[in-house]
């Protein structure tokens, strides 16, 4: 049986967690920085090396592409995921997924397998939004759902042109984005999240991604003293807040779990410690794996923010970031994964992604579908994030399984 060469994986795992250290030891690669582009740079020289044609187009996502003249004009089987990074992060996000990939076609190759369809593996641009918004940006312009051009005209919170920085790095790239519609993609990813490692289970087989509802709330009120105005004379902009806040953490509570909402950015001004807050401006990020239900928590947020507007004397604006829909993967794909599993006596589990991810983009061009690995304690976004040898490579072999059978390989 043909098998992935694990350490190959592993230590390219660990050469490329190095990659965008700084001297206190924490790990940031943010998109067409200095740091991603070392990232990129390692990334094409291991596809070169496992004999793939690499093509990099506009918006600076990079293919490692795998045809031979017998599947040359079939539709590719198309895997993939990002290698940049949030600010101080683990080594397993993303990555995993994009030297996955790597390492099957290379295995497949070096043991002269044969394929009906051409492979191909994909690192997509700004999958973390960290410097430039939107957020999966790559796989966004690559699905139709945002122009290159616009993309690139994107400002970032340096002030920087995602465009400008491409062509700095040397990814500006050649080819218009959607040069390969692929005939099916599959996503190799760590959880991010506690369940697999919680419940015993081995692999999972996502079948669905949560919808996400990004929006930026301002609340002006009045400033004033912190000892000299009674409480019942207040506007207070930061109480405000912390009422929406509170008000979105009970809508949870009442969901049965599969409503998250999360403030992850908030600000006062005039940020004095004894200065009643004029303005509060924070993040809402709401998830809910139902279309309905999300736009059910969005609409309870709006009337809320109305009825708030009115008892504590202060006025809201809102403005939308993000906003993805839920995604339902391709049954046939996830049931490929559970089968895989299955003959290798792994425990399987259906999952949703809690997370965004590049593949809800992809799933608009063609069957999609992720695959999990247990991440340890749940914990990412935290160079704390870790995964165990033995469960990345576990889930590798399961992931060359189901792409060797999406590709037609003769194994």
């Amino acid at each position: 049986m043909v098998t992935i060469n694990e350490r190959r994986l592993l230590d390219r795992i660990g050469k490329l967690g190095q990659i965008g250290k700084d001297l206190d030891g924490k790990r940031t690669r943010l998109a067409a920085d200095d740091a991603e582009k070392l990232g990129r740079d390692a990334v094409v020289a291991w596809m070169r090396e496992a004999g793939l044609r690499v093509e990099t187009d506009y918006i600076g996502n990079i293919f490692g592409i795998w045809e031979t003249e017998e599947n040359k004009g079939q539709e590719p089987v198309m895997t993939g995921s990002h290698i940049d990074t949030v600010i101080n992060a683990g080594q397993y996000d993303g990555c995993y997924g994009v030297l996955a990939g790597i390492e099957v076609i290379q295995s497949l190759k070096e043991a002269g397998v044969k394929t009906a369809r051409p492979m191909a593996v994909a690192a997509f641009t700004n999958e973390e939004g960290v410097r430039y918004s939107p957020d999966m940006m790559g796989s966004l312009v690559y699905a139709g759902g945002m122009s290159a051009a616009d993309a690139c005209a994107s400002v970032g919170i340096d002030g920087t042109v995602l465009g400008e920085e491409l062509k700095r790095i040397g990814y500006a790239g050649t080819v218009e984005p959607g040069f390969l519609k692929p005939h099916a993609f599959v996503e190799l990813h760590i959880e991010q999240g506690p369940i697999l490692d919680a419940e015993g289970y081995d692999i999972g087989a996502v079948e669905n991604l949560q919808g996400i509802s990004w929006q930026q709330i301002t609340i002006e009120g009045a400033q004033n003293h912190a000892g000299t105005t009674p409480i019942s004379y207040r506007h207070d902009a930061g109480v405000a807040a912390a009422k929406v806040i509170t008000f979105m953490r009970e809508r949870c509570l009442k969901s049965n779990g599969k409503t998250v909402s999360t403030t992850g950015c908030i600000a006062f001004e005039p940020n004095a410690v004894n200065v009643i807050p004029s303005k509060a401006v924070f993040t809402v990020d709401v998830r809910n794996p139902d279309e309905a239900a999300l736009q059910a928590e969005e609409k309870a947020l709006a009337d809320y923010l109305v009825e708030l507007e009115k008892t504590d004397g202060v006025k809201i604006t809102t403005e939308r970031l993000s906003r993805f829909k839920p995604v339902l993967f391709d049954e046939g794909i996830v049931k490929l994964v559970e089968k895989y599993a299955g003959e290798r006596n792994l425990r399987c589990r259906r999952m949703t992604s809690g997370a965004g991810q590049d593949a809800q983009n992809m799933a608009l061009l063609c069957p999609t579908a992720m695959i999990f690995s247990p991440s340890v304690k749940g914990i990412s976004h935290n160079p704390k994030e870790y995964a165990k040898d033995e469960d990345l490579i576990r889930c590798a072999r399961v992931f060359m399984d189901v792409m060797s059978d999406l590709a037609g390989a003769n194994t």
